[in-house]
């Protein structure tokens, strides 16, 4: 499943991971190498175990079995508090509910990340990256007073301007129609490759799929191969 990658050259190393709930067997054996840079997009139908393996290599959970390494990081020797530590400014996440605080202002979704995590001039970050997502018009707006669009603009803003190294998509379009979801897809490419970020995207189209450098299938639990370009 996974070629021999230089160690430099790899944003995230996954061997036989493994995650159970009770004696349910969610994942079984995934391995998967992830270079710096590259857009890798996981396929797979819903339930296949998709959402799970990117809550795990993103930190969000811990495997149940095997190793992962995610910038250099080993998770599995992590506890939570250490997970969330080493995603930090390293990760940013995004989710097809955008998960905006409702009384905070788009500008101050975005800063107060920053400013919790300790990072300078968080709201001037926040606005220089809402800008390049084309909300600079928008800053002071809360979230009910803003399009499905516009809120995912938002979160792509709050994921983007820690300026990680990682960025993980789970099903990023899946509360969108379909022309502001092609529109957040090219948005998200552009923000990526002008950062120079991995990039990980989870998804049940085959569309979105094919604008990735590569894509690798999922099945009940299992990545089933890498499909052909």
């Amino acid at each position: 499943m996974h070629a021999t990658i230089d160690a430099p050259h790899i944003a995230i190393q996954a061997r036989n991971v493994t995650l159970s709930l009770g004696n349910t067997q969610i994942l079984k054996g995934i391995d998967l190498d992830i270079r710096r840079g590259e857009s890798l997009a996981i396929l797979g139908a819903s339930g296949s175990g998709k959402s799970s393996l990117m809550a795990i290599l993103s930190g969000l959970e811990q495997a149940s079995g095997g190793t992962v390494s995610v910038a250099g990081v080993n998770y599995r020797s992590l506890d939570e508090d250490g997970l969330a530590r080493a995603r930090r400014g390293r990760i940013g996440i995004i989710l097809q509910s955008f998960h905006l605080l409702p009384m905070m202002t788009a500008l101050e979704n975005v800063a107060v990340p920053l400013e919790l995590a300790g990072l300078a001039n968080p709201f001037e970050r926040a606005a220089r990256e809402l800008t390049a997502v084309g909300l600079s018009h928008r800053l002071s707006h809360y979230p009910a007073q803003l399009s499905g669009g516009e809120q995912q603009r938002v979160a792509i803003a709050r994921a983007m301007a820690p300026d990680p190294a990682i960025l993980f998509a789970d099903e990023p379009t899946g509360n969108l129609d379909q022309s502001t979801g092609m529109a957040i897809i090219d948005l998200l490419f552009a923000r990526q490759q002008a950062s120079g970020a991995t990039l990980l995207i989870i998804t049940h189209d085959p569309a979105l799929a094919a604008r990735c450098d590569r894509t690798v299938e999922m099945r009940d639990g299992q990545l089933s191969g890498e499909v052909a370009a």
